[in-house]
């Protein structure tokens, strides 16, 4: 039952196939970048907090070659899940945020690119689930950067600085005040670790994930709840309000419980709670990955659900079904939510002998609660690149 998404041949020659039929002619830069799951340190990149991603094997493709127009840009996505139409043009002299939405995050990569970029024609696909909580948004927006790079030969100074503009895309014209994890990772990714961001400095460190006896099963709940939306900038507010009322100007330096009983608004002590014990969780992580702990590890995933679902509060009952029943099974060392909440994926840590039945399992109690799940399995992968031809 485990999901088998278009390997990155069958979506490069899609992309070649539907370029070639709409406009006449080949490309000549292809741009890549992967989606992420991110292992422990949940709304915390918003917060001076440490955060723990990898890079996934599913990737989105950018690929197309300059036209004869100086600044007009034609782009055709072939990604599900995404809003019509499927065509957008756009002056990329003079870019403005509009519909179709998928488009918004391109033309926020092309504003905020500090080079001219000459007219071009381009096509995207994915295979990373567009709303699954597996970044398919910064998966884009890094995949677009590494493509102008590409098309007008003028590269970003660093992999933050790439990150960054992607994320100010985001924010300008998505309209999501995300923090820098999600399109730091999809530059930076390694295969076979984790990468541990300090988004207080933004300063990495590449964190060996490898064993022969474990995966990472990722589940997609496959509901999204339009709280998703709305309440990430709720719980943005409510992080900054608490961590005034403690009279700190950065989480990082609530160095004990001491601090938190500054707040007095039970609300708000929660959000401020989870903060600051999964900034601790995320480091310990990284820790017990480093000495090959995964023990250690999966315990710490699982605390981090429950201080996502019962302080932070964004989790939703299919997230907390998928992960209630994965760490009753054989096998499993650790199970959480991952991503921004409401809906989307789950993340688990488990045994590879026992993969199968962990996912059977998980269907049949997922099933029969009126849901349908879908299954990948995740390795640590590469971050964006451009690729030959």
């Amino acid at each position: 039952m485990v999901t088998v998404v278009a390997s990155f041949e069958n979506l490069l020659d899609t992309a070649q196939d539907v370029f070639q039929r709409q406009f006449k002619t080949s490309p000549d830069v292809i741009a890549c970048a992967p989606g992420r799951v991110n292992l422990i340190g949940e709304h915390i990149d918003y917060n001076d907090g440490f955060v723990l991603p990898m890079a996934l094997p599913m990737v989105t493709l950018i690929l197309g070659a300059r036209n004869t127009t100086d600044s007009q840009v034609n782009l055709v996505t072939c990604c599900e899940g995404v809003d019509e139409p499927r065509r957008c043009s756009f002056d990329s002299t003079n870019v403005s945020k509009g519909t179709p939405q998928w488009a918004n995050y391109v033309k926020g990569v092309c504003h905020h690119f500090p080079h001219k970029i000459p007219g071009f024609n381009a096509v995207i696909v994915t295979n990373v689930p567009v709303g699954g909580g597996l970044s398919s948004s910064a998966a884009l927006e890094v995949a677009t950067i590494t493509f102008l790079e590409g098309i007008t030969g003028h590269r970003v100074a660093s992999g933050a600085g790439k990150a960054i503009i992607c994320q100010q895309a985001e924010h300008t014209f998505a309209g999501m005040p995300c923090g820098i994890m999600d399109q730091l990772i999809s530059v930076m990714g390694r295969e076979k670790h984790a990468l541990l961001i300090d988004c207080q400095n933004v300063s990495v460190q590449q964190i060996p994930l490898m064993s022969d006896e474990l995966v990472l099963l990722i589940c997609n709940s496959n509901v999204k709840h339009e709280l998703s939306s709305s309440e990430y900038p709720t719980r943005r507010r409510q992080c900054t309000e608490a961590l005034a009322a403690m009279g700190l100007s950065s989480y990082r330096d609530a160095k004990s419980p001491e601090c938190l009983k500054a707040i007095k608004d039970p609300v708000l002590l929660k959000r401020a709670r989870h903060v600051v014990t999964e900034i601790k969780r995320t480091q310990e992580a990284a820790e017990a990955l480093s000495r090959k702990d995964f023990s250690t590890m999966g315990r710490l995933m699982t605390q981090s659900h429950k201080s996502l679902r019962e302080d932070f509060e964004v989790s939703c009952p299919e997230l907390d079904l998928l992960v209630d029943t994965a760490v009753t099974c054989e096998g499993v060392l650790g199970s959480r939510m991952t991503g921004g909440g409401f809906g989307g994926c789950t993340v688990t840590l488990v045994k590879k002998s026992n993969v199968q039945s962990v996912i059977d399992r998980i269907a049949e109690v997922y099933c029969t609660s009126g849901g349908s799940p879908t299954f990948y399995l995740a390795t640590p992968s590469t971050g964006a690149r451009l690729v030959s031809s």
